[in-house]
């Protein structure tokens, strides 16, 4: 039988395009464990856009890029989930999805699907593939952080991680909703806010630079439950920071990320 907490989500109720959910233990924040940590509504996100559009029926169709803009603070209480169709269409179709907390939005995110066709012949450009999940040691990233999510990951850094830069592989221990069953994408996904932590550039005691949103780009569609990071942290002169990332499945290089971040002493 599956425990209320295992998942970082527990849905309590569906109504047509609307979920609501409890944010479980699992979520709690890193630089706040009073407030949820993002990277885990990443994934469910994609679990919802993945649920209406399995609804629909099949269509050939694969997300290409998910943005999501942080609005505000989550909490740890019970929030809303919305869907709906911005851009449809047969080839390339745009969906939205606005998470509400407390009466107000927290997190809206756009995502892109398109087409799938074989283009095996013509595809290149890819970074070699990383050394293997299981060949490496474990990393304690609750030396570094607090919270609930940091304590659900396993993580396993490629090489020795240096100030703004890191490889690092890493592994949810509970699934994006308790009882469900989220395809390999959303499980992924749900991971991909964890870069701006594995290669932190100044300490979290000293300095704070939470991002404002998360962009990803797809040229091919992840599998497994490892999502390698091989992410570069650069801190402006203004208060400006970007966290770059190359993500990586077992079987190699398939996207990339961005996080735009806000910098400042604490």
């Amino acid at each position: 039988m599956t425990e209320p907490n295992d998942g970082y989500f527990v849905r309590l109720d569906q109504d047509g395009d609307r979920a609501r959910f409890r944010p479980t233990p699992h979520t709690e924040g890193a630089w706040n464990p009073a407030e949820q940590h993002i990277s885990p509504m990443n994934g469910l996100i994609v679990h919802e856009i993945e649920r209406l559009c399995a609804a629909r029926g099949p269509d050939g169709m694969a997300i290409s890029r998910l943005s999501a803009d942080i609005l505000g603070v989550l909490t740890l209480d019970p929030f809303e989930v919305g869907v709906r169709v911005v851009r449809p269409g047969r080839t390339i179709e745009l969906l939205e999805a606005e998470v509400v907390s407390g009466g107000r939005p927290a997190v809206r995110a756009r995502v892109w699907r398109t087409i799938a066709q074989d283009t095996e012949k013509v595809a290149g450009g890819e970074d070699a593939p990383l050394a293997a999940p299981e060949t490496l040691a474990p990393f304690a990233l609750d030396d570094v952080w607090p919270g609930g999510y940091i304590r659900s990951l396993d993580a396993r850094p490629v090489r020795e991680p240096q100030p703004g830069r890191s490889t690092v592989w890493v592994r949810a221990k509970v699934p994006v909703a308790a009882g469900e069953d989220p395809s390999d994408l959303a499980r992924l996904i749900g991971l991909v806010d964890s870069a701006n932590g594995v290669a932190v550039r100044q300490s979290p005691r000293e300095w704070l630079f939470p991002n404002v949103d998360l962009t990803v780009h797809l040229f091919r569609q992840p599998a497994g439950r490892w999502l390698g990071l091989d992410t570069t942290v650069v801190f402006g002169p203004g208060g400006l920071g970007l966290t770059s990332s190359d993500l990586h499945d077992e079987a190699g290089h398939f996207g990339r990320a961005e996080q735009a971040l806000t910098i400042r002493p604490r």
